[in-house]
């Protein structure tokens, strides 16, 4: 039997709070326990949330004008509708950007005629993310004034400067990270400018370009000839396959969406998605169809074409021939893209077999015959089985090694809630450039500095995580049997979908059971042609039925199943080509014989972004101070153990506000303190100014060199004030300015921190 691939958090049965089931039904009346206890393990249990969460009808949505800058930008459209102005959509050649392209195309086209709209997406093999100076040129010859890009623009400072010079205005709307210094746009709508916790503050791409749209048919309701509706299939589309939390607006906008897609479905509106769904063998009702079946293939345009721009004819055009050929074009694509995966996930897996990989915490390659294209996507294969942030690069350069002045460029996957954006932004001197999302991002590099860059990588992430490795977890939602599989535990999860980040499709624990009826084979394309990519089939046995349940191992031969009994985490699905309920294996272990959790592990609940629930028996302890260290988390761990009450993670978004201005809210308390002749203790610094210990250590030093003393007192001290020069101060502020930039990184990343994490450590503290 091979190894189990993740290290297994079973969370410890405890009984939910009296009166959630009830609670539940009154949203949901086919809920049973099995909801009833997730979403009580995911924190869902307040009246308000319930609502929303299981029932879209009772979400009220958020105005789109909450997010910054939106007023600005619907005012220059209009601008440009009324002036007769070229407007181009600037759109991204994933499945995120090109359904933000297409909501964009039909959007504003119900606001300017078609000869004042273009749009542009850039070629993935030649060219990166976000605006080009080559592509503005393009534009500006095409006689365009105004360019709305979509899921990208960010930091595009320097772009946007050159678009300004050739007399074209930018509206920017993304929702990739921020850039230190904003863009001379029109308009820079990104949610990352709200708060963690604001319902709109994890809109995908796709979903900020819907938003913009939305503006206008609220502000020129006369205008439209078609219901602002009908873009939310495109939106559900783009919205599932990017990497975003699908809470707040989100999970509204996806679930309008997937419903709206059934309606388009069966009026033939969008004949290119019906053939799309129709060959990957899906009917559109599941979200799972989009995340399996709808963004992979838009993905793969890009991937093995490099030039994506057909996609947003096939989800728009009406001509149903046309689409006929360019869905055709799309599923070999993607078949390709399959094999081409594959292949390479092998040559990364043969190369890494040659490493010792327990002195690194992240996996850096590069080799120059990869194709730039599926790097992404083997790259996020690879971080998931090896538990460790991944960076795959190529370059154009024939000679092997690259030559030191040859400049790689690669994407980049992570696990654990490791930000791959700050810790890019920590190495920026060695990078051309970077981008991208937390968990995904883009970079580029000469490969004279690649042997830095990953020292320095592993160098943060230890100072970060510890000198402990990362470990590969698989969190346990539900234990069953194989005689709770079917149709009715299959529509009690479904109450949970969409699923996604935050809110991740129930994994299934069955224990003792065996496989029979194994076998593979290699898929087809839509031309019956094999492709290297494997699937076994099989049944799933216990002791508690008599007939075997389907299931289904992705890229797997039946050699990996054991033939002896064992233990296996498993997803509930519906086989819509099938007409079957199935499981889709994740991973396999043999059978243990002793208890699967360890009673001493008490129930851990994220209530990170959600009101505590008033009931609870017992009431759990509850962290609500966002920590900067596992150590600060670990006595927490222990004090739920002892009093055997579960522990609530109930911090919210730790401040951000820069250092400087923490620094100069500290000397000017100092200053009052020394005026006031008040008393006043480190506990109290702390919670005025949310810093830590050591950065304020750190900052007193700092007051000290600039003449400020600290008469210790026995419940504190107190502040006097002689102004100095002392060379050494600049110096120790700047020290203070590190040590916080580098605290409220660490506190950003427990924001951010998956539960299974937090699971997985603290059972790692109370074995010890």
């Amino acid at each position: 039997m091979p190894e189990p691939n993740f290290n297994w958090q079973i969370p410890v049965k405890q009984p939910i709070p009296a009166g959630l089931l009830k609670l539940v039904q009154q949203f949901a009346p086919q809920a049973g326990q099995h909801t009833a206890q997730l979403l009580w393990q995911r924190g869902i249990c307040e009246l308000e949330q319930l609502a929303g969460f299981l029932d879209c009808d009772r979400y009220q949505p958020t105005s789109p004008f909450e997010l910054p800058q939106m007023q600005q930008a619907v005012e220059r459209v209009q601008q440009a509708r009324d002036r007769q102005q070229k407007v181009a959509i600037w759109g991204d050649f994933d499945a995120d950007g090109i359904t933000a392209t297409a909501v964009l195309w039909e959007g504003l086209g119900q606001f300017l005629p078609p000869e004042q709209l273009v749009y542009w997406i850039p070629n993935r093999l030649y060219e990166s993310h976000g605006l080009s100076r080559s592509g503005l040129d393009a534009l500006k010859a095409q006689a365009c004034e105004l360019v709305v890009t979509c899921d990208n623009g960010s930091t595009n400072g320097a772009e946007v400067a050159y678009a300004n010079q050739l007399g074209m205005e930018v509206i920017v709307t993304d929702h990739h990270t921020l850039p230190c210094d904003r863009p001379a746009a029109v308009a820079l709508i990104n949610p990352r400018y709200l708060p963690p916790t604001h319902p709109l503050a994890h809109l995908s791409g796709v979903a900020v370009a819907y938003k913009l749209v939305e503006a206008l048919y609220l502000t020129l309701p006369t205008v439209p000839q078609r219901p602002l509706e009908h873009l939310l299939d495109l939106v559900a589309i783009g919205l599932i396959a990017d990497l975003v939390e699908l809470r707040g607006d989100c999970r509204y906008l996806a679930q309008r969406g997937i419903a709206r897609l059934q309606t388009q479905l069966a009026t033939q509106s969008r004949p290119g998605v019906a053939r799309l769904l129709e060959l990957c063998k899906k009917t559109g009702d599941r979200p799972t169809d989009i995340s399996f079946g709808l963004g992979p293939r838009i993905n793969a345009v890009s991937r093995i074409h490099g030039d994506a721009r057909f996609c947003v004819e096939l989800l728009t055009s009406q001509d149903t021939q046309r689409c006929q050929q360019l869905a055709l074009e799309t599923e070999l694509a993607n078949t390709r893209r399959q094999s081409l995966q594959k292949e390479m996930v092998q040559q990364v897996k043969r190369r890494l077999a040659e490493i010792d990989l327990s002195t690194s915490q992240a996996i850096v390659l590069i080799d120059n015959q990869w194709s730039v294209g599926v790097l992404g996507l083997v790259a996020g294969q690879i971080a998931q089985e090896y538990g460790r942030p991944t960076i795959l690069l190529t370059c154009d350069r024939p000679e092997d090694p690259p030559p030191p002045d040859a400049l790689a460029r690669g994407s980049a996957r992570s696990v654990q809630g490791i930000d791959l954006y700050n810790l890019f932004a920590s190495q920026a001197d060695l990078l051309q450039s970077y981008g991208g999302h937390p968990l995904a991002a883009g970079l580029s590099l000469t490969v004279a500095n690649l042997p830095l860059f990953t020292e320095a990588i592993n160098q943060t992430l230890r100072q970060q995580l510890g000198e402990q490795p990362l470990t590969k977890a698989l969190t346990v939602d539900l234990c069953v049997t194989v005689a709770d599989l079917g149709q009715d535990l299959f529509q009690e999860l479904k109450l949970l979908e969409p699923c996604g980040m935050g809110n991740p499709v129930p994994k299934l624990l069955v224990q003792n059971c065996w496989f029979s009826n194994t076998w593979n084979k290699n898929i087809e394309d839509a031309q019956k042609q094999k492709v290297r990519y494997i699937r076994t089939k099989f049944e799933l046995w216990d002791d508690a039925i008599a007939q075997g349940f389907p299931g289904i191992w992705w890229g797997h031969y039946k050699e990996d199943l054991p033939p002896e009994r064992c233990d296996v985490v498993v997803e509930l699905d519906f086989n819509t080509y099938d007409k079957r309920y199935e499981v889709r294996l994740l991973d396999v272990r043999p059978t243990q014989v002793q208890p699967l959790a360890n009673p001493a592990i008490a129930q851990i609940l994220d209530w990170r972004c959600s009101k505590n629930p008033d009931f609870s028996d017992p009431a759990p302890l509850q962290v609500t101070t966002c920590p900067a260290s596992w150590d600060e988390l670990r006595p927490w761990f222990r004090r739920a153990v002892q009093e055997q009450r579960p522990l609530a993670i109930a911090y919210a978004a730790a401040p951000g506000f820069p250092p400087a201005q923490t620094w100069q809210q500290l000397v000017g308390l100092a200053k009052y303190l020394a005026r006031t002749g008040q008393p006043v203790s480190h506990h109290q610094l702390q919670a005025k100014l949310a810093i830590g210990a050591c950065p304020l250590h750190l900052g007193l030093q700092a007051l000290q060199a600039l003449g400020f003393s600290l008469n210790s007192l026995t419940t504190g001290f107190r502040v006097n004030y002689t102004p100095t020069d002392q060379p050494e101060a600049i110096a120790q502020i700047r020290a203070f300015l590190i040590a916080l930039q580098e605290e409220q990184f660490r506190r950003r990343y427990f924001t951010q921190v998956p539960l299974s994490t937090i699971q997985s450590v603290a059972q790692q503290t109370l074995a010890k």
